[in-house]
């Protein structure tokens, strides 16, 4: 028993003296890593602030910045076991999450795919929440981006989430980024019609609606095509996307009714489709009221 005294004292006293000659280093690793958190912690708080003021999408920016804080965590205790002379264990550590990280990447490969089109699209999207996209042939605005979608509202009312990947790889149309946005609408005169004077008509109405630009874009009226029974005039107009007050439904609505409503007032005749028929062999053509009053006779 006397011996089993022995040998415990003589290795708490071992382990007191190792305890003390690693005591400074094990103070500088603490301090050390301290420091490292730290700074990570000052790192996450500046990047997520800036990156929710540049990316509208405070979802993302808030885990990119513990990212930065979990990342900052990692080297402060590799540096820690290296200090204390635990360098072995800190390169199995390293080791064994790297062989972590490769397995979890393979098993879920689209997560992280969609995870890191989501971070280039973060940083170098091309559109902004609210703008009237049309992504992978959905059309709708813009809601927001998570980690692994799009989320677009449709303007019938669906919400449809877009994988970021499909995203990266299809062409983004954005017809809201630049605030302007061109409509066009055909009106056909009947031929012999004064079309210089219909075109003038539609130029001084186009001015009077409210939410057509004519400044910045201007209007543009021209001839664009000669069919049946019409000359098809083309009417363009550009709206500001940013102006709420006045949707591009009303002011197209308007610019129809206004513009057709003053031709037919000077005097203008609008015909429709004319169906031309040629009776080539000098017979009498037959009509529906032909043959109804032939079986009333009857």
């Amino acid at each position: 028993m006397d011996q089993l005294f022995t040998d415990l004292s003589e290795n708490i006293a071992g382990y007191y003296d190792t305890l003390i000659a690693l005591l400074p280093k094990l103070i500088i690793a603490i301090l050390v890593a301290l420091l490292i958190i730290f700074i990570s912690t000052r790192v996450q708080k500046f990047l997520t602030t800036k990156l929710t003021q540049q990316m509208d999408d405070p979802l993302l920016a808030r885990f990119l910045g513990r990212l930065v804080k979990i990342l900052g965590i990692v080297i402060a205790v590799i540096i820690f076991l290296r200090t204390i002379g635990l360098s072995d264990i800190a390169a199995g550590l390293f080791a064994g999450a790297s062989f972590s990280a490769v397995v979890i990447g393979f098993a879920f490969k689209d997560i992280g795919e969609n995870f890191l089109a989501g971070i280039i699209l973060a940083f170098n999207r091309p559109f902004r929440v609210g703008d009237t996209v049309e992504l992978d042939g959905i059309k709708g605005s813009v809601v927001t981006l998570n980690m692994r979608t799009t989320h677009i509202k449709s303007f019938d009312g669906k919400d449809v989430y877009i994988p970021n990947a499909s995203v990266v790889k299809n062409p983004v149309i954005n017809y809201t980024i630049d605030g302007f946005l061109r409509h066009e609408f055909i009106v056909g005169l009947d031929y012999g019609s004064n079309e210089d004077e219909a075109m003038q008509i539609i130029y001084r109405e186009l001015d009077k609606i409210e939410g057509v630009l004519t400044e910045t874009k201007k209007p543009n009226v021209f001839i664009s095509d000669l069919n049946t029974s019409t000359l098809d005039i083309t009417v363009q107009y550009w709206v500001d996307t940013f102006d709420s007050k006045q949707p591009a439904a009303k002011i197209k609505t308007l610019a129809i009714s206004n513009v057709l409503g003053t031709l037919e007032d000077a005097g203008f005749y609008l015909p429709g489709n004319v169906l031309e028929v040629k009776n080539y062999n000098k017979d009498n053509l037959r009509t529906a009221g032909d043959t109804n009053n032939k079986s009333e006779a009857a």
